[in-house]
């Protein structure tokens, strides 16, 4: 009986060990986290979930802008090497 237990409890170890592994890679949920901090989740308290705070409003608006800023000027950035990599 003993070790009927132990095989169901190693099998059902295993096979929760195969669940997570089809889930988001680290590298993907850090990504997500991030992009979570650029658009200002990292603002919200308890209090005004699911908006941000209202005395960090000003922040989060800020920080929108520059990532907004940012990710223009790197498809600036893109297109302009690609155009000049035409042109050779």
């Amino acid at each position: 009986m003993k070790k009927f237990a132990m095989f169901a409890m190693a099998l059902a170890a295993f096979s929760s060990a195969n669940v997570f592994a089809q889930g988001k890679t680290r590298a993907e949920v850090y990504q997500e986290l991030v992009q979570a901090k650029q658009n200002g989740l990292d603002f919200v308290t308890d209090t005004s979930y699911p908006d941000v705070a209202p005395m960090f409003q000003p922040t989060v608006a800020y920080l929108k802008q520059k990532a907004l800023a940012k990710n223009a000027q790197q498809n600036g950035h893109s297109t302009a090497n690609a155009d000049t990599s035409m042109a050779h």
